[in-house]
């Protein structure tokens, strides 16, 4: 195997670092937009004053208590849509199908049964939270138990990711069926909260520790097997002849995807969309190597979501229009045009 050209690695880096450092600038025009633009507006003097007031720890003018209220929503925004945008590409990866999408395997159809379930026993925040995140994990166990011996690598797992997928369909019909029975019998005061939930909604969003703790630390473990992703996306055999752990890794990538999809969903329920149109149209404009798709892909995502929030809270402001709902109007056309490129490629 040849080694490559030392002037072709300088042209990899350079061109991942001004990709990153673009989509980096967009991301902060992002957040600065997200909270300058609202119902009641703010100039960047104002934005400015209330952030020095912020950092001091006294927050007391109302310049200063509406900019911690969109600093904090925007950064769980775009923690929850780079989670959903990187479990997508490590979902795409793993099943080798470009359909695949953080949902794809049933996770957050268990965090649903979760976080409904706290809804109808119990309501406070906290414990919807934690119910979400629960229903997510236990789901990706059972998942994980009835598939393992479909995670190994080499030759004999090489087209068994067909059996992984289906399982997770089916599971994930399973918690569609219970959802559907506990918005049946839920009381009318319950069942507006249950239903912006499940279309998932950014507005009751206070802290977003859990989707970055879970973000940076998956991140770095994408970023530290880049190469071998580039390998894996082949085939078993061609990764295991040049020293892929294959086993280890698909099951690293299955833990990373079910960690980020539980995280997002636990934040801002059921968002549709990002975690599949995202990959893709950042393997349209920058290409499959993970070294540079990975951080576009979380940079992107992040963007994407953000926006999305800043539209759904101020399209009917002072209205709120759960933000699920405009990830799926924007992405059901974008994704329509990429299969449309991809037809006449």
């Amino acid at each position: 195997m040849t080694a490559p050209h030392p002037s072709s690695i300088h042209a990899q880096r350079y061109r991942a670092a001004m990709v990153t450092g673009i989509l980096l600038a967009l991301a902060l025009l992002s957040v600065l937009t997200a909270c300058m633009v609202g119902s009641v507006g703010m100039s960047m003097s104002e934005m400015a004053s209330g952030l020095i007031e912020i950092v001091q720890g006294s927050p007391t003018t109302m310049n200063a208590t509406l900019l911690e209220l969109r600093l904090s929503r925007a950064l769980a925004a775009f923690a929850t849509g780079a989670a959903l945008a990187l479990a997508g590409v490590m979902m795409q990866t793993l099943l080798r199908n470009p359909l695949a999408d953080p949902y794809v395997l049933g996770v957050s159809g268990g965090a649903s049964v979760g976080a409904l379930a706290a809804m109808l026993l119990i309501g406070a925040a906290w414990v919807v939270n934690v119910g979400a995140f629960v229903g997510a994990m236990l789901m990706a166990l059972l998942l994980y138990l009835l598939a393992r011996r479909d995670l190994r690598g080499g030759a004999a797992a090489e087209g068994r990711s067909s059996l992984l997928l289906l399982t997770g369909v089916i599971l994930a019909a399973g918690c569609s069926a219970m959802v559907t029975l506990m918005l049946s019998i839920a009381p009318d005061t319950s069942l507006r909260g249950m239903i912006f939930w499940l279309m998932g909604d950014l507005s009751g969003v206070q802290t977003a520790w859990l989707p970055w703790s879970v973000l940076i630390i998956v991140g770095l473990y994408g970023l530290r097997f880049a190469r071998a992703l580039n390998l894996l996306a082949m085939y078993d055999e061609t990764a295991t002849t040049l020293g892929v752990r294959v086993g280890a890794l698909r099951k690293g990538l299955f833990l990373c995807a079910a960690l980020l999809t539980a995280s997002a969903v636990t934040t801002a329920g059921s968002i549709g969309f990002v975690g599949l149109i995202v990959p893709h149209a950042c393997r349209f404009a920058f290409g499959s190597d993970h070294r540079v798709l990975l951080p576009s892909a979380v940079l992107s995502g992040g963007i994407f979501l953000l926006l999305a929030d800043t539209l759904a809270r101020t399209l009917l402001a002072p209205q709120q229009l759960p933000v699920g709902a405009v990830t799926a109007m924007i992405g059901v056309p974008v994704f329509l045009f990429q299969l449309h490129r991809v037809h006449r490629k």
